[in-house]
């Protein structure tokens, strides 16, 4: 690594570069290559007219060595980045967080550049003091972190607001992904059962099961209200047919469709220190199951049918060994992880008689299993008797 390589890599030349620039640069090559490479560095941008301050270069080199030695963590790495005055803060008190480099879409590109170039300009005009914050000063930082948390929410000359449209940005991204693979997940789930045969219908027990959660919906607390959120029910209007009473509550077990009343606030689940209450923590569960371990565990049932065993340590067996997806190996955190999850669902799934007490798959789950799954991943009819 030589000045050559930092010209090309920050696109600017040695006059101009900047302590962000050096310190990408310097970030850009192995830890053991850059300590080797900074004193030259250094030596040729002080001929260059740009000699930065010996409090970044003692910095850069502190850093570099704490990397090399492996005891710095990506936080430290991160902190000395932006301590050079014209780095964004990655994720900011107010939780707004940046994407990753790789990661980022058009918008959110322009808007780093736009606040580094705002962040250069501060510097320049002596708001920011670099040499501070290289040396871990709290008012520094905080005044650093003011000053990035105000131009994020100020509207641009054309009314745009940083903040939020690149939250909705990476809101679209996420939606157009979820989409895809939910859309996928659907397809895989009829061309599998193409190839099962048609569990017959059970009349009887739909019934049964019908009448008993008409009841539990109108009941206070759990598991009544969390049926209710996951159905989007909390207006009290249930669907006449029982048929589509259940299919819709069951459904909504796999595609939570709303949070709980008058819990509108999300942040809740952002506070580190507080606690979700019960029902908070099963919608979190249920939000937290990925589209193939859904698939995976429903697929193995209907095929086992009747009497399998549905216990949440089964279901995440049945996941691991699915050979229907693409599932990560079946480390024990893993299956634990997935077990944990499916214990929200089965308790729910008894309330429905998808499962008897004793977690059992019963002739009503075998049937109305993939239909209420395909209910959840389409808008189109369940799949037909």
């Amino acid at each position: 690594m030589d000045l050559d390589f930092a010209i090309r890599h920050s696109g600017r030349p040695a006059a101009a570069m900047t302590r962000r620039d050096v310190a990408r640069v310097l970030l850009a090559v192995p830890s053991g290559h850059a300590l080797v490479a900074l004193p030259d560095l250094r030596r040729q941008l002080l001929a260059a007219g740009n000699p930065l301050s010996v409090r970044f270069w003692e910095s850069a080199k502190a850093v570099l060595m704490s990397i090399e030695s492996g005891v710095a963590t990506v936080g430290d790495v991160q902190r000395w980045l932006e301590s050079s005055g014209t780095e964004p803060i990655m994720l900011t008190r107010s939780y707004f967080l940046w994407p990753e480099e790789s990661e980022r879409g058009p918008i959110a590109t322009e808007m780093y550049e736009r606040l580094v170039e705002f962040l250069e300009e501060r510097l320049a005009a002596g708001e920011i003091d670099a040499d501070a914050l290289a040396a871990g000063d709290p008012d520094a930082r905080h005044a650093y972190e003011e000053l990035q948390e105000r131009w994020l929410g100020t509207p641009l000359p054309d009314g745009r607001v940083p903040n939020v449209v690149v939250n909705d940005e990476q809101d679209q991204e996420l939606y157009a992904a979820w989409d895809e693979e939910e859309a996928f997940a659907l397809s895989e789930l009829r061309r599998v059962l193409d190839d099962l045969p048609e569990p017959p219908f059970p009349e009887s027990d739909l019934r049964s099961a019908a009448r008993r959660l008409r009841v539990t919906l109108t009941r206070p607390g759990y598991p009544g209200n969390v049926l209710r959120a996951c159905a989007g029910l909390e207006n009290g209007d249930l669907p006449e047919r029982d048929e589509d009473l259940w299919l819709t509550v069951a459904a909504g077990i796999a595609a939570p469709i709303s949070d709980l009343p008058d819990e509108e606030d999300a942040a809740r689940f952002f506070d580190m220190e507080g606690e979700l209450s019960h029902e908070d923590s099963i919608l979190a569960s249920l939000c937290a199951i990925h589209h193939a371990d859904w698939l995976a565990s429903v697929i193995a049932l209907v095929r086992y049918g009747p009497g399998v065993l549905a216990s949440p340590e089964r279901i995440a067996r049945f996941i691991a060994d699915s050979e229907d997806v693409d599932v990560d190996p079946d480390e024990p955190e893993d299956l634990e992880a997935t077990e944990m999850l499916f214990t929200a669902v089965t308790p729910l799934w008894a309330h429905l008689g998808i499962v008897d007490r004793a977690e059992v798959l019963t002739p009503l789950g075998w049937w109305g299993l993939p239909k209420a799954l395909e209910r959840a991943w389409s808008s189109g009819p369940a799949l037909p008797d």
